[in-house]
């Protein structure tokens, strides 16, 4: 499996067999994976979501929306109870051309990555119990 490293970004080959959560990173010598989620910037975002083995819940948010605010501890409560899916954010002020990119229209909008494909998006604030039906809904269409 291939992960990439939630500081250097450096790609990282774990043995099969071995888990992703407690991987140390070849380059940077941190643990590769992070235990609730990574910040994505346009310099880094296709390198994470293109070359990770794990799909990827990227969510699109900004500092003035109340919705993104509401959700943010409830993604990250969800993020560090999924070991099997990487977590990330991305600042829409902050990474313009990345959102242009990714069709964003509405904030908060979740979108779940499975090496570098969109596998499905949703748009607005999500209780916790509504983001894991939709990541299970997700990992559906993976099968």
């Amino acid at each position: 499996m291939h992960l990439v490293c939630s500081h250097c970004f450096a790609i990282n080959r774990i043995p099969e067999g071995k888990s992703h959560t407690s991987a140390k990173c070849g380059k940077c010598k941190k643990v590769a994976a992070p235990s609730t989620y990574v910040d994505l910037t346009g310099s880094n975002f296709y390198r994470y979501i293109e070359k990770n083995d794990l799909p990827v819940i990227v969510d699109f948010w900004a500092t003035w929306c109340g919705p993104c605010q509401a959700m943010a501890p409830v993604f990250e409560t969800v993020a560090k109870q999924s070991e099997s899916i990487l977590f990330a954010k991305v600042n829409t002020e902050q990474a313009q051309q990345i959102s242009a990119e990714a069709s964003i229209r509405s904030i908060p909008t979740l979108i779940f990555f499975h090496h570098g494909k969109e596998i499905e998006r949703v748009s607005g604030g999500l209780s916790e119990q509504q983001l894991k039906a939709w990541i299970l809904q997700c990992l559906k269409k993976l099968s």
